[in-house]
């Protein structure tokens, strides 16, 4: 008899571990231990659990077949930081002009890489910064094969990121935002990255923990060629052997604002149901999602308000969510909504070592001689790598540039109310390029970017 009562007893705890291990699985899937970098009951995140839910459910009036479910991210100030103190591209090229001993830009080029480090710290660019940058990043890399292009990327993601300790630019993703990227991709989503930045900058760094793969990302596209190629139409060359793809100065495409739209209709081919950003260059896409949608759709925007474990403008808070909301999108604050941004061992260190670090006195020799380069000099020669293996020294594949080029860039160092007609002429290459891809302007301190304000 007591063995019999002993068997039951055994039983009985065998059933209630099995229980409890099968709900202790299921709770594993559940919001509250998928967002452990959230605070809890974020109205934002519970808006986002509560829809993928719906739409994921088969029978339900909300359903969206996995085919059509595209989400689409702005990278910068979104999936991660853009504080420090600047965008991360915009980083790497006062990097590749200042501090690049094996490349010898022009005087042009240096007085661009100056003027972006006097006043990268209280976002005091020009008007017409964006053009200039695009047209000398465009130039500065040009004739750099992919791979040695991902390369002097990849070396400056594994520096220490400015204005933070314990952090490289590597490491610098929201946190709470992988958590959203990894639940929508578990839930059936394609997940895709719509940026300003260069589509190649993007690809590099989203091989870190997005899991992002190259085919869902989208941005800034400078011209690509043979490094033979020469002057050659793509349709009469013919790729050989000794052949590889090399970077050009040729600006395809700024892929901001409406320029966002036109880009995922023409990659992505679907309109998407979810959109995040961040800015009012962000505003395009999260209307495309949102409006005149055939299926059930929605838009978040975040908010750089916090001033204690980022370089945010928490005053600008209010002002923004107001209209935000009134627009129709979910607000994320990142001060209020997120346990963490970068990681909990990343801290904040109140400073920047940028004025310091591209000093007039550290620029490399190689750079400071351009400033008495002869007029002379082959603008090919700037734009080439020294050293490149395998990329003739001349060679900047399919250069483009042309006296109109060169009045449009007069017209826009102007700053006059003339230099939009400069402009339109001076993108390069800018034959066959749509006339709305040359407005490139971000509006630079727009008063919709909290990270921007003064």
């Amino acid at each position: 008899m007591k063995k019999k009562h002993l068997g039951i007893w055994v039983m009985a705890l065998v059933l209630i571990c099995t229980v409890c291990a099968i709900t202790a699985l299921i709770r594993s899937g559940e919001p509250d231990t998928l967002f452990e970098q959230w605070n809890e009951d974020v109205p934002a995140l519970n808006a986002l659990v509560e829809y993928v839910e719906a739409v994921t459910k088969e029978g339900s009036e909300d359903y969206i077949p996995e085919a059509d479910r595209v989400a689409v991210f702005d990278m910068d100030g979104t999936l991660m930081g853009e504080l420090f103190p600047t965008y991360l591209e915009v980083v790497l090229l006062t990097r590749r002009i200042l501090a690049d001993p094996s490349w010898k830009p022009d005087q042009e080029m240096l007085e661009f890489g100056r003027m972006t480090r006097d006043h990268a710290l209280d976002k005091s660019f020009p008007s017409d910064y964006d053009y200039e940058f695009s047209y000398h990043q465009a130039k500065a890399f040009a004739g750099m094969t992919l791979e040695q292009y991902a390369d002097f990327v990849r070396n400056a993601l594994a520096l220490e990121a400015d204005g933070f300790e314990g952090m490289s630019y590597a490491d610098a993703f929201y946190r709470p935002m992988v958590e959203v990227v990894k639940y929508l991709s578990d839930h059936g989503f394609k997940c895709c990255v719509v940026s300003g930045s260069d589509r190649f900058i993007i690809r590099t760094f989203a091989e870190g923990p997005m899991n992002i793969t190259f085919d869902q990302i989208i941005g800034s596209d400078t011209a690509l060629a043979a490094k033979d190629q020469g002057d050659a139409d793509g349709i009469e060359y013919v790729f050989t052997g000794n052949d590889t793809v090399v970077r050009t100065d040729r600006l395809l495409v700024k892929d901001l604002k409406m320029n966002k739209v036109l880009q995922i209709a023409q990659e992505i081919g679907r309109q998407p149901v979810l959109s995040f950003g961040n800015s009012s260059g962000d505003v395009s896409m999260n209307n495309y999602a949102l409006l005149n949608n055939r299926y059930r759709s929605a838009a978040f925007m975040l908010l750089a308000d916090d001033d204690v474990r980022d370089y945010g403008h928490p005053e600008k808070g209010t002002e923004l969510r107001k209209k935000w909301e009134g627009m129709g999108y979910h607000v994320i604050s990142m001060r209020d909504d997120w346990k963490t941004i970068y990681g909990r061992d990343v801290k904040k260190t109140g400073e920047f070592r940028w004025l310091k670090d591209y000093a007039d006195e550290k620029i490399p020799a190689a750079n400071a001689d351009a400033e008495t380069d002869n007029e002379g000099v082959q603008e090919g020669k700037a734009g080439a790598e020294p050293g490149s293996e395998g990329v003739q020294e001349g060679n900047t594949a399919a250069k483009m540039k042309t006296e109109g080029v060169q009045e449009g860039k007069a017209g826009a160092e102007t700053k006059t109310e003339g230099a939009q007609e400069g402009k339109a002429g001076a993108e390069p290459g800018s034959e066959g390029v749509q006339e709305g891809k040359v407005e490139v302007k971000t509006e630079t301190g727009n008063e919709d970017q909290i990270q921007n304000a003064a």
